[in-house]
């Protein structure tokens, strides 16, 4: 008995190992481009020639060594700590500085460090037995996701509609005597804002409670944008108040995912952030992370990127981004029925239409699409408009002349082809249904009417993102569930 190529992951006879290789390169054909400046989010591009084979080197050369022990495998340790120690010396800490103590860890991304944060900061009150965490609506959903795991209450709060950002009195006016953490954002992913820290970090340090920097997106290209003379505001260390801050390597460090780092102004501050068991007959536990086991390839990719690009190559590449930043914003401007969401003040260009009527924004997104140029379409959210996200990476810069006619063109297309029409029925059923409602033969028509179903998604998803868009939140959470679970079976 044999298998077809490439239909199990387990064959009965072992496949040879170029042919492995082979099938791999065949299914990333399909992948959206991840180099070459023309996808603007998931992907975090230098540009950079040999970077790739120097930290995929790195990465092999650790893959097999353990975070578990670093009493056993010390040059992960080593790694680490180097690691925590640029990012604290980048973020305002270390020697001389307004936090000396700053210690902190390497965790597997973004979402996994805000986890650890509130865990850190829900473990530190034990005399709350309701704890709680004041967050903005422009936070991360990673926050959220802590919430739910760590059975603590969000409690978001609104942002201005104009510059997107939480009022202060709001975030003070949230804090309550169970809340244990109140979280800012530098900058948020959604529009690329940076929060005003300083002034929320006074008034949870007035409160007597832990303030967490979500500095994961782009917070390591900020400090190089202010060494260009970017107006970036206070922060980061400097500011006091500022108790822990995470920052992602992965992102604009360019390390290979996945990499983040958390930091804590001090070691007792990040002490609850450490779960330790002894009470079974096995090795005595210690874990800093949320996993045990822990590959070291991740780190040493990351401590090889960081070593060979050094400050002068990351204020190369800043200035790079702040350029193509400019340049996508230019020709967003340029073009009839568009808007800016907000003036960039990072890496990141977030535009809406100016309600122009035939314009479709999920149209667009597709015709961009079809132009070679991946693009991410966010929905609306109170009062927020849909819009499209473009995270902007220094790669790409030689191809911002590129994007002004292209975007130009797939506005006109979107506007020649008229906004979705999906069935008033099926609009109207999603401003009511509500998420028990959906029952397995329902969500089958849906996902059948959309083009949904097993294997790879169509590739026009203006018609998904439509009722998505048209849905109150708790029914678009549970149509996503069902529409991705339909992706995800197992192959046999």
């Amino acid at each position: 008995m044999t298998d077809a190529p490439g239909t199990t992951a387990l064959p009965v006879e072992g496949v040879p190992a170029p042919r492995v290789l082979d099938e791999i390169r065949a299914l990333r054909a399909a992948d959206r481009p991840t180099h070459g400046g023309r996808l603007f989010a998931y992907v975090y591009d230098p540009g950079v020639a040999g970077l790739d084979e120097l930290a995929q080197a790195a990465y092999a050369e650790s893959a097999h060594v353990n975070g578990l022990d670093p009493t056993a495998f010390p040059s992960l340790l080593a790694m680490e700590n180097a690691l925590v120690g640029a990012a604290a010396r980048l973020l305002g800490g270390g020697p001389g500085t307004n936090a000396p103590e700053v210690v902190g860890n390497v965790t597997s991304g973004g979402t996994e460090s805000l986890i650890l944060a509130v865990k850190a900061a829900r473990d530190a009150r034990p005399d709350v037995a309701e704890p709680r965490i004041v967050v903005p609506v422009s936070g991360h959903a990673a926050f959220a996701k802590a919430a739910h795991y760590l059975r603590v209450t969000l409690d978001p709060v609104d942002v201005d509609p104009v510059t997107l950002r939480p009022g202060v009195a709001d975030v003070a006016a949230a804090i309550r005597p169970e809340t244990v953490l109140v979280a800012a954002s530098a900058p948020s992913y959604a529009h690329g804002v940076v929060d005003p820290v300083a002034e929320i970090a006074a008034v949870a340090g007035a409160a007597g409670v832990r303030c967490h920097v979500d500095a994961c997106f782009g917070g390591w290209a900020l400090p190089w944008l202010r060494r260009l003379g970017a107006p970036v505001p206070a922060f980061d260390f400097a500011v006091d108040g500022v108790t822990s801050i995470s920052v992602d390597l992965h992102k604009y460090a360019y390390a290979p995912k996945g990499v983040s780092v958390l930091l804590h102004r001090n070691p007792a501050l990040r002490a609850p952030q450490y779960f330790a068991y002894a009470d079974w007959p096995g090795y005595t536990m210690i874990n800093p992370v949320i996993a045990s086991t822990r590959s070291g390839g991740p780190i040493a990719g990351a401590y090889a990127t960081l070593r060979h690009l050094g400050e002068d190559g990351y204020l190369r590449l800043a200035e790079q981004t702040r350029a193509a930043v400019a340049g996508l914003a230019d020709a967003v401007r340029a073009v009839d029925g568009l808007r800016l969401m907000a003036e960039p003040q990072s890496t990141v260009v977030c535009f809406t239409t100016d309600g122009d009527p035939d314009l479709d924004l999920f149209v667009l997104v597709d015709e961009l699409t079809a132009r070679g140029w991946h693009t991410q379409p966010q929905l609306r959210y109170a009062g927020l408009p849909a819009s499209v996200h473009l995270t902007v990476t220094a790669s790409v810069a030689p191809r911002v002349a590129e994007f002004g006619p292209a975007l130009a063109d797939a506005v006109a297309a979107a506007r020649a082809a008229g906004p979705v029409a999906l069935p008033p029925e099926l609009l109207a059923l999603a401003g009511t249904l509500s998420p028990a409602a959906l029952t397995p033969e329902l969500i089958g028509e849906l996902a059948a009417g959309l083009g949904l179903g097993a294997g790879p998604a169509p590739d026009r998803m203006a018609a998904v993102n439509t009722l998505l868009d048209a849905a109150p939140v708790a029914l678009r959470e549970r149509l996503l569930v069902e529409f991705v679970g339909l992706l995800q079976r197992p192959t046999w």
